[in-house]
Protein backbone atom coordinates (compact mmCIF):
# COMPACT_ATOMS: atom_id res chain seq x y z
CA UNK A 1 0.00 0.00 0.00
CA UNK A 2 1.48 3.10 -0.99
CA UNK A 3 1.52 6.57 0.86
CA UNK A 4 -1.72 8.15 -0.30
CA UNK A 5 -2.95 4.53 0.54
CA UNK A 6 -2.37 4.85 3.82
CA UNK A 7 -3.30 8.29 4.39
CA UNK A 8 -6.91 7.18 3.26
CA UNK A 9 -7.09 4.53 6.11
CA UNK A 10 -6.47 7.02 8.37
CA UNK A 11 -8.76 9.74 6.90
CA UNK A 12 -11.52 7.27 6.71
CA UNK A 13 -10.85 5.80 10.58
CA UNK A 14 -11.24 9.32 11.69
CA UNK A 15 -13.80 10.12 10.13
CA UNK A 16 -15.69 7.12 11.35
CA UNK A 17 -14.54 7.83 14.90
CA UNK A 18 -15.81 11.74 14.55
CA UNK A 19 -19.43 10.03 13.04
CA UNK A 20 -19.31 7.85 16.21
CA UNK A 21 -18.92 10.23 18.57
CA UNK A 22 -21.45 12.62 17.09
CA UNK A 23 -23.94 10.22 17.07
CA UNK A 24 -23.34 9.30 20.76
CA UNK A 25 -23.33 12.74 21.53
CA UNK A 26 -26.45 13.31 19.81
CA UNK A 27 -28.03 9.87 21.43
CA UNK A 28 -26.90 11.53 25.02
CA UNK A 29 -28.43 14.97 24.04
CA UNK A 30 -31.92 13.34 23.59
CA UNK A 31 -31.18 11.50 26.54
CA UNK A 32 -30.54 14.71 28.79
CA UNK A 33 -34.00 16.75 26.71
CA UNK A 34 -36.51 13.79 27.48
CA UNK A 35 -34.75 13.69 30.76
CA UNK A 36 -35.26 17.12 31.03
CA UNK A 37 -38.72 17.12 30.01
CA UNK A 38 -40.08 14.61 32.21
CA UNK A 39 -38.06 16.08 35.03
CA UNK A 40 -39.98 19.41 34.53
CA UNK A 41 -43.07 17.63 34.13
CA UNK A 42 -42.90 16.41 37.94
CA UNK A 43 -41.75 19.12 39.31
CA UNK A 44 -44.91 21.34 37.96
CA UNK A 45 -47.32 18.76 39.27
CA UNK A 46 -45.25 18.57 42.56
CA UNK A 47 -45.59 22.49 42.38
CA UNK A 48 -49.45 22.28 42.05
CA UNK A 49 -49.67 19.28 44.39
CA UNK A 50 -48.40 21.07 47.41
CA UNK A 51 -49.68 24.85 46.44
CA UNK A 52 -53.20 23.28 46.10
CA UNK A 53 -54.78 20.02 47.74
CA UNK A 54 -51.28 18.79 49.60
CA UNK A 55 -52.17 21.92 51.93
CA UNK A 56 -54.00 21.00 55.48
CA UNK A 57 -56.82 20.31 56.06
CA UNK A 58 -56.80 17.95 52.99
CA UNK A 59 -59.89 18.05 50.80
CA UNK A 60 -62.24 15.51 51.45
CA UNK A 61 -61.89 12.84 48.16
CA UNK A 62 -57.84 12.92 49.58
CA UNK A 63 -59.70 11.30 52.07
CA UNK A 64 -60.29 8.03 50.33
CA UNK A 65 -58.98 4.99 50.30
CA UNK A 66 -57.53 4.78 46.99
CA UNK A 67 -56.58 7.96 46.95
CA UNK A 68 -54.66 8.39 50.34
CA UNK A 69 -52.61 5.01 49.27
CA UNK A 70 -51.77 6.98 45.81
CA UNK A 71 -50.76 10.31 48.42
CA UNK A 72 -48.47 7.79 50.28
CA UNK A 73 -46.97 6.37 47.07
CA UNK A 74 -46.32 10.46 46.04
CA UNK A 75 -44.32 11.36 48.77
CA UNK A 76 -42.58 8.48 49.12
CA UNK A 77 -41.30 8.02 45.33
CA UNK A 78 -42.10 11.34 43.94
CA UNK A 79 -39.45 13.52 45.35
CA UNK A 80 -36.43 11.15 44.47
CA UNK A 81 -38.03 10.54 41.13
CA UNK A 82 -38.18 14.16 39.91
CA UNK A 83 -34.30 14.33 41.71
CA UNK A 84 -32.78 10.90 39.59
CA UNK A 85 -34.57 12.49 36.49
CA UNK A 86 -33.15 16.04 37.12
CA UNK A 87 -29.56 14.04 37.54
CA UNK A 88 -29.99 11.95 34.46
CA UNK A 89 -30.37 15.43 32.51
CA UNK A 90 -27.71 16.84 33.82
CA UNK A 91 -25.70 13.73 33.04
CA UNK A 92 -26.39 12.94 29.74
CA UNK A 93 -26.61 16.28 28.47
CA UNK A 94 -22.89 16.81 30.37
CA UNK A 95 -21.54 14.09 28.75
CA UNK A 96 -22.75 14.71 25.58
CA UNK A 97 -20.88 18.09 25.91
CA UNK A 98 -17.58 17.12 27.36
CA UNK A 99 -17.77 12.90 26.97
CA UNK A 100 -18.85 10.35 29.01
CA UNK A 101 -15.44 9.43 30.86
CA UNK A 102 -14.41 12.83 31.76
CA UNK A 103 -18.20 13.43 32.73
CA UNK A 104 -18.20 10.07 35.17
CA UNK A 105 -14.91 11.33 36.99
CA UNK A 106 -16.55 14.55 37.43
CA UNK A 107 -20.02 13.22 38.73
CA UNK A 108 -17.62 10.99 41.53
CA UNK A 109 -15.95 13.60 42.64
CA UNK A 110 -19.04 15.94 42.99
CA UNK A 111 -20.72 13.47 44.37
CA UNK A 112 -18.24 12.75 47.11
CA UNK A 113 -17.60 15.97 48.27
CA UNK A 114 -21.18 17.12 48.66
CA UNK A 115 -21.93 13.73 50.61
CA UNK A 116 -18.76 14.45 52.72
CA UNK A 117 -20.09 17.75 53.34
CA UNK A 118 -23.81 16.44 54.02
CA UNK A 119 -22.73 13.71 56.42
CA UNK A 120 -20.85 16.24 58.55
CA UNK A 121 -23.32 18.49 58.46
CA UNK A 122 -26.35 16.22 59.63
CA UNK A 123 -24.14 14.68 62.23
CA UNK A 124 -21.71 17.41 63.93
CA UNK A 125 -23.91 20.73 62.58
CA UNK A 126 -21.06 21.48 60.63
CA UNK A 127 -20.96 23.68 58.06
CA UNK A 128 -24.72 24.26 57.71
CA UNK A 129 -26.04 24.17 61.23
CA UNK A 130 -28.26 21.64 63.16
CA UNK A 131 -30.88 19.77 60.17
CA UNK A 132 -31.91 16.75 59.77
CA UNK A 133 -33.29 15.02 56.77
CA UNK A 134 -36.91 12.82 57.05
CA UNK A 135 -37.87 9.87 55.25
CA UNK A 136 -39.40 11.41 51.63
CA UNK A 137 -36.69 11.77 49.83
CA UNK A 138 -35.34 8.00 49.90
CA UNK A 139 -32.83 6.00 50.80
CA UNK A 140 -30.40 7.66 53.31
CA UNK A 141 -27.02 6.72 53.09
CA UNK A 142 -25.22 6.43 56.43
CA UNK A 143 -28.61 6.43 57.69
CA UNK A 144 -28.21 10.40 57.44
CA UNK A 145 -28.43 11.66 53.63
CA UNK A 146 -30.43 10.80 50.95
CA UNK A 147 -28.67 9.36 48.61
CA UNK A 148 -30.23 12.16 45.87
CA UNK A 149 -29.25 15.14 47.71
CA UNK A 150 -25.65 14.99 46.71
CA UNK A 151 -27.19 13.74 43.45
CA UNK A 152 -28.80 17.24 43.22
CA UNK A 153 -25.71 19.37 44.27
CA UNK A 154 -24.15 17.59 41.01
CA UNK A 155 -26.68 18.58 38.59
CA UNK A 156 -26.98 22.43 39.98
CA UNK A 157 -23.39 23.02 39.80
CA UNK A 158 -23.18 20.91 36.32
CA UNK A 159 -26.08 24.02 35.90
CA UNK A 160 -24.85 27.03 37.73
CA UNK A 161 -21.15 26.49 36.09
CA UNK A 162 -22.28 26.57 32.47
CA UNK A 163 -24.60 29.60 33.48
CA UNK A 164 -20.84 31.47 34.46
CA UNK A 165 -19.66 30.61 31.61
CA UNK A 166 -22.15 32.82 29.90
CA UNK A 167 -20.90 36.04 31.50
CA UNK A 168 -17.16 35.10 33.28
CA UNK A 169 -14.07 35.61 31.37
CA UNK A 170 -12.63 31.87 30.43
CA UNK A 171 -9.24 32.05 31.70
CA UNK A 172 -7.88 28.53 33.26
CA UNK A 173 -5.52 29.73 35.54
CA UNK A 174 -5.70 29.23 39.34
CA UNK A 175 -7.25 32.55 40.01
CA UNK A 176 -9.69 32.57 37.47
CA UNK A 177 -11.03 29.00 38.41
CA UNK A 178 -11.31 30.17 42.37
CA UNK A 179 -13.28 33.25 41.00
CA UNK A 180 -15.42 30.97 38.83
CA UNK A 181 -16.24 28.59 42.16
CA UNK A 182 -17.12 31.72 44.03
CA UNK A 183 -19.81 32.90 41.41
CA UNK A 184 -20.93 29.20 40.42
CA UNK A 185 -20.97 29.11 44.58
CA UNK A 186 -22.96 32.05 44.99
CA UNK A 187 -25.80 31.34 41.83
CA UNK A 188 -25.61 27.59 43.41
CA UNK A 189 -26.86 29.35 46.93
CA UNK A 190 -29.57 31.64 45.24
CA UNK A 191 -31.51 27.99 44.65
CA UNK A 192 -31.86 27.76 48.32
CA UNK A 193 -33.21 30.82 49.07
CA UNK A 194 -36.92 29.42 48.63
CA UNK A 195 -35.62 25.85 48.88
CA UNK A 196 -35.38 25.93 52.32
CA UNK A 197 -38.29 27.35 53.78
CA UNK A 198 -40.66 25.36 51.10
CA UNK A 199 -38.37 22.07 52.12
CA UNK A 200 -38.80 22.45 55.61
CA UNK A 201 -42.91 23.14 55.18
CA UNK A 202 -43.10 20.39 53.67
CA UNK A 203 -41.01 18.50 55.98
CA UNK A 204 -38.48 16.82 53.92
CA UNK A 205 -36.12 17.76 56.39
CA UNK A 206 -36.00 19.81 59.51
CA UNK A 207 -33.62 22.40 61.49
CA UNK A 208 -33.48 22.14 65.44
CA UNK A 209 -33.24 25.51 67.34
CA UNK A 210 -30.22 25.17 69.02
CA UNK A 211 -29.81 27.16 72.71
CA UNK A 212 -27.74 30.26 71.77
CA UNK A 213 -28.10 31.83 75.18
CA UNK A 214 -24.16 31.87 76.02
CA UNK A 215 -22.86 31.61 73.23
CA UNK A 216 -20.80 34.54 71.88
CA UNK A 217 -22.48 36.90 69.89
CA UNK A 218 -21.03 35.83 66.43
CA UNK A 219 -22.54 32.62 66.85
CA UNK A 220 -25.62 33.88 68.00
CA UNK A 221 -26.44 36.40 65.21
CA UNK A 222 -25.42 33.53 62.43
CA UNK A 223 -26.84 30.42 64.58
CA UNK A 224 -30.15 31.91 65.34
CA UNK A 225 -32.90 31.06 63.09
CA UNK A 226 -33.85 34.07 61.69
CA UNK A 227 -35.48 32.98 58.22
CA UNK A 228 -38.33 30.71 57.93
CA UNK A 229 -36.60 28.66 60.72
CA UNK A 230 -33.51 28.75 58.92
CA UNK A 231 -30.03 30.16 60.60
CA UNK A 232 -27.92 32.22 58.29
CA UNK A 233 -25.16 29.05 59.00
CA UNK A 234 -26.97 27.13 56.53
CA UNK A 235 -26.28 29.68 53.29
CA UNK A 236 -22.77 30.28 54.79
CA UNK A 237 -22.40 26.38 54.80
CA UNK A 238 -24.06 26.60 51.17
CA UNK A 239 -21.41 28.66 49.76
CA UNK A 240 -18.91 27.35 51.06
CA UNK A 241 -19.64 23.74 50.18
CA UNK A 242 -20.40 25.04 46.60
CA UNK A 243 -17.13 26.90 46.62
CA UNK A 244 -15.20 23.96 46.89
CA UNK A 245 -17.45 21.25 44.96
CA UNK A 246 -17.21 23.83 41.95
CA UNK A 247 -13.53 24.14 42.43
CA UNK A 248 -12.79 20.66 42.20
CA UNK A 249 -15.46 20.36 38.92
CA UNK A 250 -13.34 23.26 37.27
CA UNK A 251 -9.59 21.79 37.93
CA UNK A 252 -11.49 18.31 36.14
CA UNK A 253 -13.07 20.89 33.64
CA UNK A 254 -11.27 23.95 33.09
CA UNK A 255 -13.19 27.71 32.51
CA UNK A 256 -12.27 27.34 28.87
CA UNK A 257 -14.00 24.72 28.26
CA UNK A 258 -17.21 25.10 30.28
CA UNK A 259 -17.37 27.97 28.44
CA UNK A 260 -16.53 26.63 25.04
CA UNK A 261 -18.69 23.24 25.23
CA UNK A 262 -21.15 23.30 27.95
CA UNK A 263 -22.73 26.99 28.41
CA UNK A 264 -23.69 28.07 24.84
CA UNK A 265 -26.39 25.47 25.38
CA UNK A 266 -29.78 26.52 26.94
CA UNK A 267 -30.56 22.82 28.34
CA UNK A 268 -28.67 23.95 31.97
CA UNK A 269 -30.29 27.24 31.92
CA UNK A 270 -33.40 25.38 31.52
CA UNK A 271 -32.50 22.68 34.32
CA UNK A 272 -31.51 25.63 36.80
CA UNK A 273 -35.38 27.43 36.28
CA UNK A 274 -37.22 24.05 36.25
CA UNK A 275 -35.70 23.27 39.75
CA UNK A 276 -36.90 26.68 41.21
CA UNK A 277 -40.59 26.43 39.91
CA UNK A 278 -41.22 23.74 42.85
CA UNK A 279 -40.21 25.89 46.11
CA UNK A 280 -41.00 29.32 45.16
CA UNK A 281 -44.69 27.83 44.45
CA UNK A 282 -44.52 26.35 47.99
CA UNK A 283 -43.32 29.53 48.96
CA UNK A 284 -46.36 31.71 47.44
CA UNK A 285 -48.62 28.88 48.04
CA UNK A 286 -47.91 28.81 52.06
CA UNK A 287 -47.90 32.62 52.45
CA UNK A 288 -44.11 32.77 52.77
CA UNK A 289 -43.87 36.01 50.18
CA UNK A 290 -40.79 36.79 51.67
CA UNK A 291 -39.13 33.74 50.60
CA UNK A 292 -41.29 33.44 46.95
CA UNK A 293 -40.16 36.61 46.14
CA UNK A 294 -36.34 36.56 47.33
CA UNK A 295 -35.56 33.25 45.61
CA UNK A 296 -37.54 34.23 42.15
CA UNK A 297 -35.33 37.58 41.64
CA UNK A 298 -31.97 35.12 43.35
CA UNK A 299 -32.39 33.04 40.90
CA UNK A 300 -33.75 35.25 38.52
CA UNK A 301 -30.43 37.67 38.19
CA UNK A 302 -28.24 34.65 36.98
CA UNK A 303 -30.52 33.72 34.24
CA UNK A 304 -30.93 37.26 32.69
CA UNK A 305 -27.14 37.60 33.19
CA UNK A 306 -26.59 34.61 31.19
CA UNK A 307 -29.01 34.75 28.81
CA UNK A 308 -27.93 38.60 27.90
CA UNK A 309 -24.46 37.92 27.91
CA UNK A 310 -25.24 35.04 25.72
CA UNK A 311 -27.98 37.64 23.45
CA UNK A 312 -24.90 40.07 23.54
CA UNK A 313 -21.70 37.81 22.02
CA UNK A 314 -24.40 36.69 19.45
CA UNK A 315 -25.15 40.31 18.07
CA UNK A 316 -21.18 40.75 18.25
CA UNK A 317 -20.62 37.87 15.65
CA UNK A 318 -23.22 38.98 12.90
Amino acid sequence: MGARGADDVRVSTSDGLTGQRATTNATLLRVAMIALAVHAFFSAFSAFAFSTFLIPPFPAWLQEPSNQAVMRAGYMYGGQTTVVLGAVAGLAFLASCIGVRRTSVVFAVAFTLSLTSELTGTSTGLPFGAYGYTDQLGYKIAGLVPFNIPTSWFYMLVASLAICGRFLTPKDDSVSRWWWALVGGLVLTAWDVSMDPAMVKTTHWLWSVPDLSHASALSRFIGTPFFYGMPLTNWLGWLLTGILVARAMLALVPPSMWARAVSPSNVPLALYAVNGVLPIAICFAQHMMLAGILGAVAMALPLVAALSARGSVSRQSH
